[in-house]
């Protein structure tokens, strides 16, 4: 048995009080489902301004009646430290998801992103200081390796920050340190790679690559790669994710915690791999849909050329193993791509 599927059984046999903060995006909201599923008690905390209150209509159709009947709903900010302190009140373990998620849109509206990604997560830790959390599990990002060359990326080896969202991830990883050293609260950062799944967002001008490819594909639009397609990214189904958060939070290891862990699957794909093997996904669903040729827009410079993550030490001292490839939660997701973005 994985860690992981024992982990599910330790929850199933006693059962926990979560926050998920950011329940109704595009991760917060897989963490909710998993979790009930598992018949924990769940806090969630959301404002709407990126998350989705379909997203949490989705759960609650994918759930028992008395499993969702566990699930507490808030609507407030990070940004407030008195809704921070009331939703910690009676939590085991917080899983910080809330946040702007975005480099383009920190590039855009630099003052928003400090204030959702540093002042919110400074109260959230604040909160779970005052109120007794057993340890914080926060969503940190691979753009904390700014321009540093090495492939794969390692944990202790960081580079110049590229934009407004990695520096304020850099400073939440700092900020958590000085918690766990100053006041003694537990947490772990885990630095995701490329996340896809079901229920990340197409629309806008910031939408992550897959489903907003997926979006124009399917409408038989145009799709536009930013450089010439050899950038590469690390891309990671979000059900990798979920297992990464229930491990951090529930691990007895004590030399697993208080650290920052890379979290995708080990694996490298270029833009332009990316681009056919999607084709290929949806030309055996589609037979008669169109193939393209990807239009090629100018290098954005606050992207990074190519990201790898080493993930070693999160299966070493966790316990992860990523259960689903690129071209598996492809498959799996496609379902929900095809009824949600065409």
């Amino acid at each position: 048995m994985s860690a992981y599927e024992e982990i599910k059984a330790m929850l199933k046999h006693e059962p926990r009080t979560w926050l998920v903060t950011g329940v109704a995006g595009f991760i917060g909201s897989h963490l909710l489902e998993a979790l009930l599923k598992l018949d924990q008690r769940v806090v969630g905390l959301d404002n709407f301004s990126t998350g989705k209150k379909p997203n949490l209509e989705q759960v609650k159709e994918l759930v028992s009646a008395p499993q969702w009947q566990r699930f507490r709903f808030t609507e407030g900010d990070i940004v407030d430290l008195g809704t921070c302190s009331r939703a910690c009140k009676g939590v085991d373990f917080v899983l910080h998801e809330a946040a702007l998620g975005s480099v383009p849109l920190s590039m855009a509206e630099p003052l928003r992103c400090h204030a959702s990604n540093v002042t919110g997560f400074l109260n959230v830790l604040v909160a779970s200081r005052e109120t007794g959390i057993r340890r914080v599990i926060y969503a940190s990002s691979s753009a904390v390796y700014g321009d540093d060359p090495v492939l794969p990326k390692v944990e202790d080896q960081l580079g110049k920050p590229l934009s407004p969202y990695a520096a304020s991830k850099v400073m939440d990883e700092i900020y958590a340190r000085v918690f766990a050293s100053a006041f003694g609260l537990a947490s772990i950062g885990l630095r995701y790679f490329n996340v896809f799944g079901p229920r990340q967002d197409p629309a806008g001008a910031y939408a992550a690559v897959i489903p907003k490819w997926l979006s124009a594909m399917l409408r038989r639009e145009p799709v536009r790669i930013h450089g010439t397609g050899e950038t590469s990214r690390d891309f990671c189904f979000v059900e990798n994710i979920v297992q990464s958060n229930l491990l951090a939070a529930t691990t007895h290891n004590p030399e697993a915690v208080n650290q920052l862990y890379n979290i995708g699957l080990g694996q490298m794909t270029t833009l332009k791999d990316l681009f056919d093997l999607l084709q290929r996904i949806l030309q055996r669903r589609f037979p008669d849909l169109p193939l393209q040729r990807p239009i090629h827009d100018d290098f954005r410079p606050s992207d990074v050329l190519h990201s790898l993550a080493d993930i070693r030490k999160a299966q070493q001292r966790l316990g992860y193993a990523p259960s689903h490839g690129l071209e598996q939660g492809l498959d799996l997701a496609m379902d929900w791509y095809c009824a949600n973005l065409d």
